[in-house]
């Protein structure tokens, strides 16, 4: 018994990173933290931790990361951490855009052609999303290409439940 707890005492603690928060730095300040029992963001400045506003805010590496009601979105980031696997390439990597770009895409679908949603919950976020999309593009030298935000815009049209489209969530949608 006694060689059996020396046993478990001396084992690296292997698990004990996907336990753990998730934490990284915001690009304007902060380290932002994320339970992974609840999603519950927080943000802690000079000390002070209170919950993180609701919207898409980016991470000094360059991610993006959602929050709804003080809850994350769960990121790249933050599942490969817990998951303990490396990144994989992005499908949408190098791709040109052609028209309009997914993060216009998804303001469209979410807050209206005719921004007749604009009240909607993710409508904020998305145009967040579109902010970023539009800036990453105008530092580029090829403003044609995907940026990492064009790539999150994709994801989150995928994601139904949060980024709801106009026309499901009750406005008569014109074209």
């Amino acid at each position: 018994m006694t060689r059996l707890i020396l046993l478990i005492l001396l084992m690296p603690p292997v698990l004990a990173f996907s336990a753990g928060n998730w934490s990284s730095q915001l690009q304007n300040g902060g380290t932002v933290t994320v339970n992974p029992k609840t999603n519950r963001a927080t943000i802690t400045r000079d000390g002070v931790t209170t919950q993180l506003w609701d919207g898409a805010h980016r991470m000094q590496d360059g991610s993006i990361l959602i929050t709804n009601h003080g809850v994350a979105i769960p990121n790249e980031s933050i599942l490969e951490s817990r998951e303990l696997r490396p990144p994989e390439t992005e499908e949408w990597e190098g791709v040109r855009i052609v028209g309009t770009s997914p993060c216009e895409k998804l303001v469209r679908r979410v807050c209206g052609d005719e921004n007749q949603c604009k009240d909607a919950e993710a409508c904020s976020p998305s145009r967040q999303l579109l902010e970023m999309e539009t800036g990453e593009r105008d530092a580029s030298k090829n403003r044609g290409l995907m940026t990492y935000t064009s790539g999150q815009c994709l994801k989150a049209m995928k994601d139904r439940e949060f980024f709801i489209s106009c026309a499901k969530a009750g406005a008569t949608v014109t074209r």
